[in-house]
């Protein structure tokens, strides 16, 4: 099987400077060391999409199209289809998922 290519939207690269951003006030190592993570974790993907669980959240209203993964207090939310994955959001997962979608409508 093929590598599925690795895309994401302007939504999740907005997440991801901004949760870097946030790190390096404090500690500029961690904020490096946070964003090799998540790329890597992201480019994994490009393997194995469907290791991802589908977002809990969204499978009680019958959403199965997003998937996540779980680094640390981040959740990865994204969506796979014949040959490409899509980073959607990365979002902190010790927030509540419903406020960060309304956010979100809200911008």
């Amino acid at each position: 099987m093929a590598d599925f290519q690795v895309l994401w939207t302007d939504a999740a690269r907005l997440d991801l400077e901004g949760l870097i951003e946030f790190i390096a006030e404090e500690n500029p190592a961690n904020a490096l060391a946070a964003l090799v993570r998540m790329e890597r974790r992201c480019q994994a993907l490009a393997v194995l999409p469907e290791r991802g669980r589908i977002v809990p959240e969204l499978r009680t209203v019958d959403i199965r199209t997003y998937r996540e993964l779980i680094e640390g207090p981040w959740r990865i939310v994204y969506r796979y289809d014949t040959d490409r994955v899509h980073v959607m959001a990365i979002l902190d997962a010790r927030r509540d998922l419903s406020s960060l979608l309304l956010e979100r409508l809200v911008r």
